[in-house]
């Protein structure tokens, strides 16, 4: 799932061996991104709040995370 935090970068989670991984996306690249671990535990439909929960300084008014 790749998703769209605040329209100021993208991130790709996928689920590896029971645990989340995160690529940080950017200019036809993808780069592990181990700064943010997201609890293996969370469920897929958890994953925006979580991130917005993470990233929540990033926002501006009326921004929100966006899946695609």
């Amino acid at each position: 799932m790749i998703f769209d935090i605040y329209k100021r970068f993208e991130l790709e989670i996928v689920r590896v061996n029971g645990r989340w991984v995160v690529y940080r996306l950017g200019n036809g690249t993808k780069r592990a991104d181990w700064t943010i671990v997201v609890p293996h535990e969370l469920k897929e439909d958890e994953l925006v709040s979580f991130l917005d929960d993470f990233y929540h300084e990033y926002a501006r008014p009326g921004d929100s995370i966006t899946c695609r």
